[in-house]
């Protein structure tokens, strides 16, 4: 099938024309099998504590446990990146996560499951995520030729993120009714090979690295120094923390929406979160009909009222259905805003810092998580879950308001830089390609 005219691109060419490069093929793909597990885990463990502890605040403990080692070691896991070959790395840190899921349905599986030993795998896990995440987002600009492309592969790849949201879900729910939580750590686990197998099938070019003795302090300080100077990404990075401290927060109190406020049990649970996918799978779907970088930072800031105020509303709701539609439009909101703030970053970013803006981008992520996760839960146990997703809604918007009083100083600084960087404003100017995702050809437009 032809997904682009010679001369023009389609929209639908536009919006996947990172599948021009077969290394982003294998990681798409493979990590989309994984992720439907890793949903599928996500989902079963929630709901195995709430059935086994029956508190709101069990859930943020649970959360917390998972959030705080990738909040403290990512730092460490961005200076290593810079340093070490990211595609070695990602390929063991998919064993190690394969074993905390197989240790997880032993558990479960035998009847040992309980809220001590979940909240120390989480920890575990925690710690793989903490080296896996920074380098699978450092990984992304390698995947691909033309870098005007970076924008379009953090959008699908956000798309891939949210989209198996959809189906991890919804088969969690079905498999937990049915059978129990111990099947979706399970298939967890064998869901890994297909992770294993795409980075391990890469064929990457090694970047240039630095080889000076490794001084993790004097570079972990650089890092940080560097984001502090630069305007565009400490605001970025400040806003993300404040969307992580509200976002990661509500899907916490989300077993507790589906019991007490909805009337439901894990299928509405799951009917929930994957609804929220949705939202965030068309969030991304129109970041990757963009062409390019340029207008960014306005859809994060109409990110944030979008996400804010449709949670403030989402707090309200007593109908299941309305409630599904607004959790939609939540997720929306918030991957625009979490897509877009990383597609700049990676954008204006220098690339021997890379990794550790990276690191920091993780930590401002999920710094406030955890705070969020307690908060939320706290909330919830003495005022109830709606107040918890009020006051996560009536947060976001401020933070909206304050990163529009910001806009005429980020495009002062980022303008330049995409110039520099080469960055074109109209991406299907002057170039077409006749592609079968498979056999990619390109040639001068007309």
């Amino acid at each position: 099938m032809n997904y682009y005219r010679r001369g023009r691109g389609t929209a639908l060419a536009i919006a996947f024309r990172a599948f021009r490069y077969r290394n982003y093929r294998l990681f798409f793909f493979g990590q989309g099998i994984s992720l439907i597990g890793t949903w599928m885990q996500s989902v079963a463990t929630s709901w195995l504590v709430y059935r086994i502890t029956g508190s709101p605040l069990a859930l943020g403990i649970v959360a917390f446990a998972g959030q705080v080692p990738v909040f403290l070691l990512s730092p460490v896991a961005g200076v290593l990146n810079d340093r070490w070959n990211g595609q070695r790395l990602l390929v063991t840190v998919q064993f190690l996560a394969m074993s905390q899921s197989l240790i997880l349905a032993s558990i479960t599986f035998t009847g040992y499951a309980a809220f001590w030993n979940i909240v120390a795998l989480t920890a575990i896990l925690g710690l793989i995520n903490s080296f896996e995440m920074p380098t699978r987002q450092a990984l992304v600009i390698d995947l691909i030729d033309d870098k005007n492309d970076l924008g379009n592969a953090i959008a699908l790849n956000s798309a891939l993120f949210n989209g198996t949201r959809l189906v991890g879900p919804a088969l969690a729910g079905v498999l937990v009714a049915l059978v129990g939580e111990k099947f979706c750590f399970l298939i967890n686990a064998v869901s890994y090979f297909a992770a294993i197998w795409a980075f391990s099938s890469m064929k990457i070019t090694p970047r240039e690295r630095d080889r000076r003795e490794l001084d993790l302090l004097g570079e972990m300080k650089e890092g940080v120094l560097y984001a502090l100077r630069f305007t565009p990404i400490r605001d970025i990075l400040l806003l993300i923390a404040l969307i992580s401290l509200v976002g990661m927060s509500f899907p916490v109190v989300l077993p507790v929406f589906a019991v007490k406020i909805l009337g439901g049990g894990s299928g509405a649970y799951g009917a929930l979160v994957a609804f929220s996918g949705l939202g965030a799978t068309a969030g991304t779907i129109f970041l990757a009909l963009r062409k390019n970088v340029h207008g960014l930072d306005s859809v994060i800031t109409a990110g944030m009222f979008i996400f804010g105020l449709s949670l403030v509303a989402f707090s309200f709701s007593k109908s299941f259905y309305l409630s599904l539609g607004l959790i939609a439009v939540v997720g929306f909101g918030m991957i625009i805003n979490i897509a877009s703030c990383n597609t700049i970053i990676q954008t204006v970013v220098d690339e021997d810092k890379r990794g550790r803006i990276l690191s920091l981008y993780i930590m401002s992520f999920m710094g406030t998580a955890p705070l969020g996760s307690l908060l939320a839960g706290s909330l919830s146990k003495w005022f109830g879950a709606p107040a918890a997703a009020l006051t996560g809604g009536i947060i976001a918007v401020a933070g909206g308001l304050f990163f529009a009083s910001r806009l005429g100083s980020i495009r002062r600084l980022v303008g330049p830089v995409y110039r520099e960087k080469g960055y074109t404003e109209d991406l299907s100017r002057g170039v077409g390609v006749e592609a079968d995702f498979g056999n990619t050809r390109e040639y001068a437009g007309d």
